[in-house]
């Protein structure tokens, strides 16, 4: 199968099934991630840190990320398309058809039963993002198996300190620190950034 094909079906059914916003999304790019082996949990982190910090929903953001790794402008495109054509379909759907169902016993019960699902699977992304971000625990979804294995890597210890201190730090910064909460969020984002490169550079994560 053509990478672009595999693209635009990989983002076409994630577009179809996340459902709860783009932070939905996780869930099936871990899968993407594993299933095609385009990236791993480290570049995930990675695109995710980036798709937060730029304008637009997280979801299109990934897409694009990923399609352009993968296969580059044409990948970006392609993977985009892919995420956003479930959507538009839907949408027209439900406009031509939302006075027959908007008052649905069925539909409403449908969205009751979809909300926690999407919940557990937000969840169940943001403790494999917190795990690889402020721990050395290494995540893996061994092939055949319906559970995940999880592994302290090497000998460094359960946590990463630079990276939970820093946690800790925006934390205080961003909630109990008056003339510091009320900068704009794009702030912190960028001094995250200036402090991860810095810290880079100099071995310290």
């Amino acid at each position: 199968m053509s990478v672009y094909i595999r693209l635009f079906w990989e983002f076409f059914k994630t577009g179809l099934f996340a459902i709860g916003g783009g932070m939905a999304t996780l869930p099936f790019l871990q899968d993407i991630g594993i299933s095609t082996g385009w990236y791993t949990y480290t570049d995930l982190m990675n695109m995710l840190a980036v798709s937060e910090s730029t304008p637009g929903p997280i979801g299109i953001n990934m897409a694009t990320y990923v399609g352009f790794t993968v296969g580059g402008i044409p990948g970006a495109v392609i993977s985009t398309l892919g995420e956003i054509t479930p959507s538009i379909i839907v949408i027209l759907i439900v406009a031509a058809m939302l006075k027959k169902f908007r008052d649905s016993k069925l539909v409403n019960s449908a969205f009751y039963g979809l909300r926690p699902a999407s919940t557990g699977l937000i969840g169940a992304a943001c403790v494999a993002v917190v795990l690889e971000v402020l721990t050395n625990i290494s995540v893996h979804s061994p092939e055949g198996s319906l559970l995940n294995s999880f592994a302290i890597a090497g000998n460094a210890g359960l946590l990463r300190w630079p990276g939970l201190l820093l946690a800790v730090v925006l934390f205080i910064f961003t909630n109990y620190v008056k003339p510091v909460k009320k900068l704009h969020p794009i702030v912190f984002i960028a001094v995250s950034a200036v402090i991860g490169v810095a810290a880079g550079y100099f071995g310290i994560l």
